[in-house]
């Protein structure tokens, strides 16, 4: 799939969840900015990710991160045949509250939500299966 277009996707998805008043707008132009094998500088925040509204994966982790590059097939792979599972890439780290508050540790950190409840999560997945068996049935066909 062309970067742009999931890119777009994924933009109007944010769009249409926008809460009154919330900042996600600033995440949203990262995120386009920086297409999707970055991860997005500007992060919404818990009270945001909270209220989106169907299943939503968030990659906590950073470019720089060897674990997180080593990830990126394993996740490609493992959201490859799954649609309506909304991706979402946050560079994590020191001072970062969105991370804080899902208490991250580690990078790559993945955390399945659907409707704003944790359903799920894989520290550090060394492969795509790691990543097939936290997602379970979501989205697929």
């Amino acid at each position: 799939m062309d970067n742009t277009i999931a890119v777009k996707g994924r933009e109007r998805w944010l769009n249409d969840r926008l809460v009154a008043g919330s900042n996600l707008n600033g995440y949203v132009e990262d995120l386009a900015m920086n297409i999707t094998e970055h991860y997005a500088q500007t992060e919404p925040s818990r009270t945001e990710v909270d209220a989106m509204h169907g299943p939503v994966l968030l990659e906590f982790g950073t470019a720089w991160c060897g674990h997180c590059r080593a990830a990126q097939p394993g996740i490609a792979k493992a959201l490859a045949d799954r649609e309506g599972i909304n991706h979402l890439k946050i560079e994590d780290g020191p001072g970062r509250p969105l991370g804080r508050s899902f208490r991250v540790k580690l990078w790559p950190t993945l955390i399945l939500l659907e409707n704003g409840q944790e359903l799920g999560r894989v520290v550090r997945p060394q492969n795509a299966q790691a990543i097939d068996q936290a997602l379970g049935e979501m989205g697929k066909d």
